[in-house]
């Protein structure tokens, strides 16, 4: 009997025989000894499973992505350095110069940044479209050398849900797969591959970590895509990989291509592997995830409703609010509610956002969210400080926007702190 997503937050990935450690050890340990040298060469040749070098697999990462890979509904994954890291590698195992894929122009701006800057660099071309156009338009915009489309679960600053159902029937329309940043949500408050994703990623840095302590990213892989379908859009998994001895991926490892790829491939070459000690702490943090989402959001939707009542405040975006145009959506695919994160914006526009932050007590202002601790942050003046008024609005993030992530404090204390400084301006 398979167990319940509460339950596999604690138990799985590491699984101790008889006198074995209860807790999972860290393998602080660069290399990992073999008593022949055939016994090694098998693992080079992917002929073997087992750890030679942790810039490509560690035992301990490899249990906690085990663990996020169960709680997702994956058949594997992988974890890495950061969230960054891990949306790059998704991308980059099944695109090479001359391809394109889309993207909601709603993503978190690391991601816009990697997508539209650093790749087009490297000769992959990314569309950017508004993820509420009409599946009609949104055809419009793949080509035939697309190769994914992108999207996050709840987007980061704007707090909007993305329609799964729509983009994965455009997606798979095209033969592409769908790629779902699940971070905000994560998988207990949203599962993607029910709705159609193909493979997730997440910065485990957030939600997952929980306490600010430990850098990371996760990819999972849903096993569900159908390469060889499509042996023609992706020759790096359906032709053989001449830098590890003519192995077809797609046919040699089945439902672990994708993954086995990113791992001997893109990990071996670009290494941005988790160091044991953060994934040690995430896998700390995911045995609480099943409880801290659920006081997250409750704290959340408190919050959203006090805003949304005061005369201050010009605009509230939270899903989870009955007035939310995103309210059918989030019922929809997130029932037992979304994230600890919202949206607002105050009256008198950017410098009186400014004024008010500065008058918080509680919240910390910090480039950091999905925390235990309630911070917040002020796009215009920090992460797009670059930006006027006009490139803000164009890439959708209102000038007055305020990200205020919720913590785990009592909720009564959050709001008195939110009064004291409304009050204040």
């Amino acid at each position: 009997m398979e167990s319940r997503i509460e339950t596999k937050c604690i138990h799985e990935g590491w699984i101790p025989g008889k006198g074995e450690a209860r807790q999972l050890p860290i393998f602080q340990s660069t290399t990992f000894k073999y008593n022949t040298s055939d016994e090694m060469g098998k693992l080079f040749d992917l002929e073997a499973e087992g750890y030679f070098y942790t810039r490509l697999q560690n035992p301990t990462n490899d249990a906690v992505a085990a663990k996020i890979c169960a709680m997702e509904g994956g058949t594997a994954a992988m974890l890495t350095s950061s969230g960054q890291a891990a949306n790059f590698y998704a991308i980059f195992n099944i695109c090479e110069a001359g391809d394109h894929f889309i993207a909601s122009s709603a993503i978190y701006g690391g991601t816009y940044n990697l997508f539209g800057v650093t790749l087009k660099k490297m000769g992959i071309e990314c569309t950017f479209v508004d993820q509420e156009l009409p599946e009609e338009e949104l055809d419009k915009y793949f080509k035939p050398n697309t190769k994914a489309v992108f999207g996050e679960t709840i987007t980061n600053p704007t707090v909007s849900i993305f329609d799964f159902e729509k983009f994965a029937r455009l997606a798979h329309a095209h033969g592409v797969p769908l790629i779902i940043d699940n971070t905000f949500a994560t998988p207990i408050n949203c599962r993607p591959f029910e709705w159609g994703a193909d493979i997730v990623t997440h910065s485990t840095t957030k939600y997952m970590d929980g306490h600010g302590v430990s850098v990371g990213g996760c990819i999972v892989d849903s096993g569900k895509f159908e390469w060889m379908t499509y042996a023609d859009k992706f020759p790096g998994l359906t032709t053989p990989d001449e830098s590890y001895h003519g192995i077809t991926y797609a046919e040699k490892f089945g439902k672990g291509a994708y993954i086995t790829k990113a791992t001997a491939q893109l990990m071996r070459d670009f290494g941005s592997i988790q160091s044991p000690q953060n994934a040690f702490y995430i896998n700390l943090g995911l045995e609480t995830l099943h409880l801290r989402m659920k006081k997250h959001c409750e704290n959340a939707l408190a919050v959203a409703e006090f805003l949304e009542r005061n005369d201050k405040i010009a605009w509230v975006n939270y899903p989870d609010l009955i007035n939310s145009k995103q309210y059918d959506l989030a019922k929809k695919y997130l029932p037992n509610g979304s994230c600890g994160v919202l949206a607002f914006g105050i009256k008198g526009g950017r410098d009186l956002s400014i004024k008010f932050m500065d008058k918080l007590n509680l919240a910390s202002i910090v480039t950091h969210v999905a925390d235990s601790k309630t911070c917040l942050l002020h796009p215009a003046s920090h992460t797009h400080r670059q930006l006027s008024d006009q490139q803000l609005e164009e890439a959708g993030i209102a000038p007055d926007l305020i990200r205020f992530s919720v913590g785990l404090e009592n909720v009564d204390d959050i709001i008195e702190d939110l009064k004291q400084a409304l009050e204040q301006i």
